[in-house]
């Protein structure tokens, strides 16, 4: 929308204009038409990029986290892993 149609428009203008146009859509704020117009200028797209990031976590500490899990199975995974010190469960 940004420079859609007939003009150029500030991100301002953008977020009143998705409002009128979407109203039934969740309300965007500048910051995130901030972040779409860089990922947009960036990398000429603004699909949804997926995380490159993947737990690291040895066979002891997978195994550690099991027995936890068998001994308490109400206790929720983020807090074994947060109890562990495992970053990403």
């Amino acid at each position: 929308m940004i420079g859609y149609g007939d003009r150029a428009r500030t991100q301002c203008e953008v977020v009143r204009l998705f409002r009128e146009t979407h109203p039934d859509l969740p309300p965007l704020n500048q910051g995130i038409i901030s972040k779409i117009e860089t990922q947009y200028r960036e990398m000429g797209h603004v699909r949804k990029v997926p995380s490159k990031r993947q737990a690291v976590v040895d066979d002891d500490t997978k195994l550690n986290l099991l027995l936890a899990l068998e001994e308490n199975p109400i206790t929720p995974a983020r807090q074994l892993a947060r109890d562990r010190a495992v970053s990403h469960f």
